[in-house]
């Protein structure tokens, strides 16, 4: 089918006619639709465009964005929504920060400082939110803890030694060990690789910096030197290399001294088979779910607006930075306030750190909840089933990350999810989970690592290279599925803000049945021969579109 142009596919809001919306006259725009015929852009993305990707429209600009810009000017311009309350459970968030701090939910029944429980939640001074883990940084990964827990048990056994009501947890002992022991290796591995190649990469930079006389120097720079020694041929070969990795060769320097020390810390911290950092920093119990009451207020971490919350500062200033007030960016949504709970380490979450954060948020108002996080290991999946459950019976919905491993989670149990085990039937309908695009609408439209499934992931949204805030005032690019969600989280912000009589399971329903569809091809996982079509690899086969949902919504709601 032949494509029109923009203007119109949208009939601007033209009509002054009265409904049962309270006299707010409905929407008559024409959703987006029938986007296969579309050329593709073939030349990169400015700075501009890659800043604010996310939210450009397919049609006008053939980048697979949400159409968030195009929904304000031409659906939301002129009307006023509802404050809508979103809680992000995550590291934590810097809530001093100059494009959040006029964003960050305010518990009015708390009085700060005064070391009471105003309120009576059963949480002290929670005035911005709650911090479940304390002073706990690092964490060690799931099946860590499995090995350490059943390790005196079944260790130097075999199979055949162990009784029948003890092999399921010996075949989980023995999975747990064998993932350890391949990502223990793959650690040592690259740690070992980047510091080879660091110590290559700095003598020559340094020869180089002092015989051109600066740091920054480029390719083409590199190769007009005249008449270089074999040495410095040598050199110039390999800062060239470098040089596609990174803006300047510093830059590769920093790159490889941040993936040295990640997998440095990952063995520290991850794969540490000693500490017990939550018995040493929080003194909770996680098998316990009768104590509830642990932690502290503040959401921003025991290192206050330090790079430990870079994760959780980032989902929320996708969600909800301050919109057109001249800094950093844009947010999703213009009409929220972010509630902050911290529950989310570096390493695997707890299970009963996350079903009583989801509690928290439904409890204090929440009632949309972004998820940006997961694992594949799981010792209480039950108490954070409970939990979606009882954010269904609230009307709360719950926004979570696919995961970014490349999986066809049809095949893999993640966790959290809205799914038991070995079941195909979702525990509640308020749960919707998001897989990442990439910017290049095509075959690379699907992010290289973006969990995907017909079953278990519902649609696709936004999630490489999006750029948001970070600690003390900065702005960075991350990627992954933890930006797709809370991109979605802010267009669901937005429908409940304007159309706050819409049920949770109303709210995501729109958001799959009013996306954009394609039925072309897509790589998945990063694999060129693993290819499905788009409309395939998602329940909904579509990606979230703010303009469209905003139409449904309001188709709906009358």
């Amino acid at each position: 089918m032949k494509i029109l142009r923009s203007s119109l596919w949208a009939i601007a809001l033209a009509t002054l006619m009265t409904s049962c919306g309270g006299g707010v006259p409905p929407i008559i725009s024409t959703p987006i639709e029938n986007i296969d015929t579309l050329p593709l852009k073939m030349s990169p993305l400015s700075e501009s465009e890659t800043k604010n990707w996310m939210s450009t429209d397919l049609l006008t600009d053939t980048i697979p964005g949400m159409s968030v810009d195009k929904a304000y000017a031409e659906i939301l311009n002129g009307r006023k929504g509802e404050t809508v309350i979103v809680g992000v459970i995550d590291s934590g968030v810097d809530i001093e920060h100059e494009d959040l701090k006029d964003k960050i939910w305010i518990n009015k029944k708390e009085i700060p400082g005064n070391g009471k429980d105003d309120d009576k939640n059963g949480y002290v001074d929670d005035v911005h939110g709650w911090n479940f883990l304390g002073d706990i940084v690092e964490e060690n990964m799931e099946y860590v803890r499995y090995m350490k827990k059943l390790g005196p048990k079944f260790e130097g056994k075999t199979e055949a030694s162990v009784s029948a009501a003890d092999r399921a947890d010996f075949k989980l002992y023995q999975k747990a060990v064998a993932e350890y022991e391949e990502e223990v290796a793959q650690a040592n591995s690259v740690v070992a690789r980047y510091q080879q190649i660091l110590g290559q990469v700095q003598p020559a930079h340094e020869a180089m910096v002092a015989k051109l006389g600066k740091e920054d120097y480029t390719t083409k720079e590199l190769n007009e030197i005249k008449n270089p020694t074999e040495a410095e041929q040598q050199q110039i070969g390999m800062l060239s290399q470098m040089l596609t990795f990174g803006d300047s060769v510093p830059d590769v320097i920093d790159q490889l001294n941040g993936g040295i020390d990640y997998y440095k810390g990952r063995i520290t911290s991850h794969f540490n088979m000693e500490e017990n950092f939550r018995a040493k920093k929080l003194g909770d119990d996680a098998n316990d779910f009768t104590s509830k009451y642990y932690g502290n207020g503040d959401v921003d971490g025991p290192n206050s607006r330090a790079e430990d919350v870079q994760h959780g500062t980032h989902v929320a200033g996708i969600i909800g930075a301050k919109r057109n007030n001249g800094i950093g960016m844009n947010g999703v949504a213009s009409n929220v306030k972010i509630m902050a709970i911290r529950a989310v380490p570096d390493g695997d979450e707890y299970d009963k750190d996350i079903a009583l954060a989801i509690r928290y948020a439904v409890d204090n108002g929440a009632t949309v909840i972004n998820t940006s996080f997961g694992k594949y290991y799981s010792p209480h999946p039950e108490w954070v089933w409970d939990a979606v459950k009882y954010a269904a019976s609230k009307d709360v919905l719950i926004v979570n990350a696919a995961g970014n491993e490349g999986f066809d989670l049809d095949g893999v149990q993640v966790y959290p999810n809205d799914q038991q085990t070995g079941s195909t039937t979702e525990v509640a309908d308020n749960f919707i989970t998001i897989g990442a695009l990439n910017f290049d609408y095509g075959s690379e439209m699907v992010a290289n690592f973006s969990n995907y499934g017909k079953s278990n992931v519902d649609a696709f949204a936004p999630g490489v290279k999006i750029y948001s805030t970070t600690p003390n005032d900065t702005y960075e690019y991350l990627q992954g599925t933890s930006m797709a969600a809370p991109a979605v989280a802010g267009v669901a912000a937005m429908i409940r803000s304007y159309y706050p009589k819409l049920k949770a399971s109303q709210v995501k329903q729109i958001l799959m049945n009013s996306g954009l569809s394609s039925a072309s091809p897509v790589i998945l996982g990063g694999d060129d021969s693993n290819q499905d079509k788009f409309n395939n690899i998602s329940k909904s086969g579509k990606m979230v579109n703010m303009y469209n949902a905003l139409i449904m919504a309001d188709k709906m709601s009358r």
